[in-house]
């Protein structure tokens, strides 16, 4: 980043004369500009301690405080959430190894770490305080939550209406409700949907992947959004449901492609193409995507 200096230099005398004579001012060298800065090292965070650190390291400017774990891997593995940096090693990597590999990629590192700082920022902004008028996403676009005790409901709580003001979901529950129970019944209705809504997309890609699910269960994880297993379970987080329905989609076909390749090979992501063609796009919207986390 450059720095701009603006000399003024102001010349007084006594009376002007008649015919003034021109006087040079005198050209003064402008210092050396100070090297450019990596966009890592402009926004770094001055300080980052993962809530489960137990190892602190300096880099750059910055002291990251990062969770450190040995296991059965061959080699070291580094990744960042909004939790912070964790670091997973084999067993027999000697810690200055490991340290050595973090200073050799601290601007990846630091780099990270702002991202990662701003998607918490996001995901505050996200927080949903339940309440009365209260907006939030579902399916992509905005729905408000209106408590209604009179309300004549047909299903059990709560009823979607769709006008020209966008959709409302009704609560049948008293003006003053608490904010637990708000969220509650908001959320009980939003994962009767997800649940419905994924059910009918897994029988909609599975014969196309040429796959049989066995089970779908919904998950509250903070950090994943699905998983499957080699028996054929399926688990789909229910937040997904905030989400636009290409993003649902990429979701639902790669945890089924997983019952062909129960990894992330080259073949497994043919399977992915082979439905979804755009799948890179729609992961990278679900990578920026900022989802409420509401418990």
């Amino acid at each position: 980043m450059q720095r701009f200096v603006q000399l003024a230099l102001d010349f007084l005398g006594g009376p002007v004369p008649a015919e003034p004579a021109a006087v040079p001012v005198p050209r003064v060298p402008e210092p050396p500009a100070p090297p450019a800065l990596s966009m890592a090292q402009v926004f770094q965070p001055a300080a980052w301690h993962h809530p489960r650190a137990n190892r602190m390291l300096r880099l750059g400017s910055c002291e990251v405080g990062y969770e450190f774990k040995r296991g059965k891997r061959r080699t070291i593995g580094l990744s960042i959430s909004t939790d912070g940096l964790s670091v997973r090693a084999p067993r027999w990597t000697p810690v200055g190894e490991v340290e050595a590999l973090l200073h050799d990629k601290s601007a990846w590192v630091l780099e990270k770490l702002q991202s990662a700082r701003e998607r918490a920022s996001e995901l505050d902004r996200a927080r949903i305080v339940w309440a009365d008028g209260v907006e939030l996403d579902y399916l992509g676009a905005r729905l408000r939550l209106v408590l209604d005790p009179s309300h004549g409901f047909t299903q059990v709580g709560a009823a979607l209406e769709n006008g020209d003001g966008g959709a409302t979901l009704r609560l049948g529950l008293a003006h003053n409700a608490s904010e637990g129970q708000i969220r509650d019944a908001a959320q009980a209705w939003l994962m009767r949907q997800a649940k419905a809504l994924f059910t009918e997309r897994l029988d909609h890609f599975a014969p196309q992947l040429g796959v049989r699910y066995t089970k779908l269960r919904l998950s509250s994880a903070g950090t994943r959004w699905g998983s499957a297993s080699a028996d054929g379970s399926i688990r789909l987080n229910w937040r997904l449901i905030h989400l636009k329905m290409e993003m649902v989609d990429y979701v639902v076909v790669h945890e089924l492609s997983h019952l062909r390749h129960m990894d992330h090979s080259p073949s497994f992501w043919d399977v992915v193409a082979s439905v979804l063609p755009d799948h890179v796009q729609r992961r990278r919207a679900l990578r920026e995507a900022a989802v409420p986390l509401d418990e």
